[in-house]
C-alpha cells in the first residue's frame, strides 16, 4: 500500500522502480485526485524480491520513496 495526503485537488501519477532505475509498474498516470488521504494499493506479482523505489508526482511535488519486498 502507498498512502499519500493531498492538500489539494491535483493530478497525481505513482511509478514504480527497480533498483537500476528501469520502470516497473505505473499505478497512477495523471490521475485527477480530490483533496485528502489516499491508499494506492497494487499487485506486485510478477516482481521479484528486492529494493524498489516509487516515485509520486503530484502537482509540482514530487517525492521518491524506498521499499523492500519480500516474498
Amino acid at each position: 500500500k502507498i498512502k499519500f495526503d493531498l492538500p489539494e485537488n491535483t493530478r497525481v501519477t505513482i511509478k514504480i522502480y527497480d533498483i537500476l532505475g528501469r520502470e516497473m509498474r505505473t499505478l497512477l498516470n495523471s490521475e485527477y485526485r480530490e483533496s485528502g488521504r489516499h491508499i494506492i494499493e497494487f499487485s506486485a506479482s510478477g516482481l521479484a524480491s528486492g529494493v524498489y523505489f516509487y516515485k509520486l508526482t503530484a502537482g509540482e511535488y514530487n517525492a521518491v520513496k524506498k521499499m523492500v519486498l519480500i516474498r
